[in-house]
């Protein structure tokens, strides 16, 4: 019978019982809890949506191959050109096209920054549209999401007059920045001052690489283009990690204040047989169970915290099942205080000793 009374019905029993004397304390610290996860849950999808703009934009392009200049690092980090002639050279190749690609920015009051792609119309580099069209001739632009512009809108790029004629589907890169796809002759005019140069030749099929010029495949052009970003993901994913630990401080401090005051309820346990599983089990458990609330309120926190980041923050199962996890341990390792102080309890306390 004693063993039934402290089984796991009587340790959940105690856990709920305690959550519930002290409900107004549990609730703080649930709502600041979800708001660390909140932010901490923003943030990694804040990191995924990064990582994934790299292949995104690379596979848009749908090349087998990039040829570049000799010495240069990558179609979309180096600054070094090549002469946009040299698409003609390429022997072998289904198709061979020249690119512009680099940063510009949009006037306004507060220029804005974006990446731009200049491509032969029709060709390689012509990206998917989600409205509109795509480009035609010179004067037309094709804007990604996160620009304000309408189809049909002027804008200005680079010191050039635009007619907005669609929208692309994705197409951000560099930590979200977005991009404007142009006529390539309008490309080398921002760049170049109309100089017939490219930086990279996209190339579909099999074909070496000219004299001059250097093959990267689709991943090393990936590799190449998060290269510059890759502090910014290992400062997202310290500053997650400081988030776990924050989270797991509030929790333990409530859990561990809460063990202070319930010194002669551990005591009385104690004296009247309860076996140290209960006492642990019971705390861990209160831990997790204020840690796995806190997590499931973080999750809409999260949607918020996103509006206001710099890049798209998007939310998926992985992510929702990481923070499940996470939660479980982040309420485990905050309940060590608090078991250690039950477990030290002595039972002659239940009977008024100190």
């Amino acid at each position: 019978m004693l063993q039934r009374r402290w089984g796991w019905y009587g340790m959940w029993l105690v856990s709920v019982r305690d959550l519930q004397f002290r409900a107004r304390r549990f609730v703080i610290a649930i709502v600041v809890v979800a708001a660390v996860f909140g932010i901490a849950l923003a943030m990694d999808g804040m990191r995924r949506a990064v990582q994934d703009e790299a292949p995104a934009i690379v596979d848009g392009f749908d090349a087998d191959a990039w040829l570049v200049a000799e010495g240069a690092t990558g179609p979309f980090t180096s600054t070094r050109v090549l002469d946009a002639s040299v698409a003609d050279d390429v022997d072998g190749a289904r198709r061979a096209d020249p690119v512009v690609l680099s940063r510009t920015s949009i006037a306004a009051d507060t220029p804005r920054d974006v990446n731009l792609v200049g491509y032969v119309p029709g060709g390689i580099g012509a990206p998917r549209i989600a409205e509109g069209r795509a480009v035609r001739e010179p004067g037309e632009v094709v804007l990604s999401s996160g620009t304000s512009e309408s189809v049909g809108d002027r804008v200005t790029i680079g010191g050039r007059r635009f007619v907005v004629v669609g929208r692309s589907v994705g197409g951000r890169y560099y930590f979200g920045v977005p991009t404007a796809f142009v006529d390539l002759a309008d490309a080398q005019d921002i760049m170049f001052k109309g100089a017939p140069l490219a930086t990279a030749i996209a190339v579909r099929g099999d074909a070496d690489a000219p004299a001059g010029t250097v093959r990267f495949e689709d991943d090393a052009v990936v590799d190449d283009l998060n290269r510059p970003l890759q502090q910014g993901f290992s400062s997202i994913a310290i500053t997650a990690a400081l988030m776990w630990l924050i989270a797991a401080g509030i929790i333990g401090l409530i859990v561990y204040l809460s063990a202070i005051e319930r010194t002669r309820d551990f005591a009385v346990f104690k004296a009247t047989g309860a076996p140290n599983r209960v006492i642990v089990g019971g705390l861990m458990l209160q831990a997790v169970m204020v840690a796995l609330v806190a997590a499931v309120v973080g999750i809409p926190i999260s949607r918020l915290v996103a509006l206001g980041m710099p890049a798209e923050a998007g939310l998926v199962w992985s992510s929702v099942l990481q923070l499940v996890l996470v939660a479980i341990v982040v309420g485990v390792l905050a309940s060590l205080a608090a078991v250690r102080k039950a477990l030290t309890t002595d039972p002659a306390v239940a009977f008024g000793g100190k």
